[in-house]
């Protein structure tokens, strides 16, 4: 690892390391916890098995904590009749780290289980652990660039999405504070209250706050019925007004505000390729986003640094359009959508959440950002690098009269017609994709 074993381990007893070593393939539940990882600490977790079919819960206690060296795992209760799972960091002359994973580990039936499904947890053992390095590293390297910055008090909306999750672990690895913005606050999380739709927002709550990402908005990927577009739209735009105002009323407003936005905003480009200068396009969409820019960029009155994130499509097993696609696609009757020409501008999670980052943290960051892979496929293309990656035939396709009757206007803005956005400013600002290819994108968010 690219950082001293000391600021290693420190990545592995700050909050949110567990939820950044859970894969969106086997994302485990936190039902329960107490402490961290000195001896003692439990952490509950429940873990799907079988895709998801069945869940087992999953109770581990932590042992032999040797500060800035080491600690241990120890299965309390779950699916292995033992298991330990010992975490070292050992440090390296020229001032880097060694992290070494050590399972041991016993399946139920003893020789029998081994025989009938060892060849399987081997594999799937290798697979998680793969994962696990990749991010740690990836984790560690983003941390490190900033390491000279004061730690932040992030304020989150949206947090419990599949983006929050991701960024509020992210953050908090680093030694950030996140309070999350919600409507169902948790007083022991020092979640912060609030109702977008009543532009209610205490602004004495925000007290403290340095640096605020917006997040929250009505999921865009359901049929539009006419409350549904109304949904979408005050979600976002009456969701960011109520937040500019309560700032507006603080006694020391936040320094920045990171809001969420999308590549909706150009509307259907085709095969023309947009950067943050191509100019805001037409339909629901394309206005929607216009309309919740403008009031986040309210907040610049108040002498914040506002960066807008248009975020194109999200890729993770975890969730979003690709969680969608995978069932038919896993049983070989998956295939392009539409026509198939047009184009797809999807990021990684993995990019999503570090390129959020990277506004939070690069300074100079303001105005808008495309949050796309720096390589848009057409939908044809897209299904054929889904098909290689899971090893199934991609060669169904779904024609648009199918996906317009099973979805209306959303299947026309949001599947069938294209856009082939490319993320310009953050690349010229020094912004590193870990996933520049659609396969790379692919195989590290599924574990392939």
């Amino acid at each position: 690892m690219p950082v001293s074993a000391r600021a290693l381990f420190d990545w592995h007893e700050r909050p949110g390391a567990f939820e950044r070593l859970q894969p969106g393939w086997q994302p485990g539940r936190v039902v329960s916890r107490t402490g961290g990882i000195t001896p003692g600490s439990r952490v509950d977790v429940e873990v799907p098995l079988l895709g998801g079919l069945v869940h087992q819960r999953l109770l581990v206690e932590h042992r032999d904590y040797q500060d800035g060296q080491e600690f241990t795992d120890v299965q309390l209760k779950g699916p292995f009749a033992r298991w330990e799972h010992r975490h070292l960091m050992q440090a390296a002359a020229d001032g880097t780290s060694i992290l070494d994973d050590r399972i041991d580990y016993e399946l139920p039936l003893g020789p029998i289980g081994d025989l009938a499904a060892g060849w399987f947890v081997r594999g799937e053992l290798d697979r998680l652990f793969a994962f696990r390095h990749a991010r740690t590293k990836a984790d560690l390297v983003m941390h490190a660039r900033f390491a000279d910055q004061p730690r932040r008090t992030v304020a989150i909306t949206g947090g419990s999405g599949l983006i929050g999750q991701a960024l509020t672990g992210l953050l908090r690895t680093g030694g950030h504070t996140v309070r999350w913005i919600t409507r169902s606050p948790d007083h022991d999380r020092r979640d912060i209250g609030w109702n977008p739709a009543a532009g209610d927002l205490d602004p004495a709550a925000l007290e403290g706050v340095d640096s605020v990402i917006h997040l929250a908005g009505a999921n865009v990927g359901e049929r539009w019925t006419s409350s549904h577009k109304a949904a979408i739209r005050s979600s976002r735009v009456l969701g960011t007004r109520t937040l500019v105002a309560a700032m507006r009323l603080m006694k020391t407003p936040p320094k920045v505000l990171i809001s969420g936005s999308a590549i909706g905003y150009y509307g259907d480009g085709g095969a023309t390729m947009i950067d943050e200068e191509s100019p805001v396009g037409s339909g629901f969409l394309a206005d929607v986003c216009a309309e919740w820019e403008r009031e986040a960029v309210a907040a610049e009155s108040m002498g914040m640094r506002v960066a807008l994130a248009r975020t194109g499509v999200v890729l993770s097993a975890a969730g979003g359009a690709l969680a969608k696609m995978l069932p038919p696609f896993r049983v070989g009757v998956g295939g392009p959508m539409g026509s198939g020409d047009q184009y797809l501008s999807w990021i990684s999670l993995e990019d999503e959440v570090a390129a959020l980052h990277w506004l939070l943290m690069h300074g100079e960051s303001r105005g808008a950002y495309n949050l796309t892979g720096p390589a848009p496929a057409t939908n044809a293309d897209f299904a054929r690098a889904l098909g290689h990656v899971l090893r199934r035939p991609a060669l169904l396709p779904l024609p648009s009269f199918a996906l317009t009757a099973l979805f209306g206007e959303m299947a026309q803005s949001t599947i069938l017609d294209g856009q082939r956005v490319l993320p310009v400013r953050l690349e010229r600002e020094g912004f590193t994709f870990q996933h520049a290819s659609l396969e790379s994108a692919l195989r590290f968010e599924l574990g392939r």
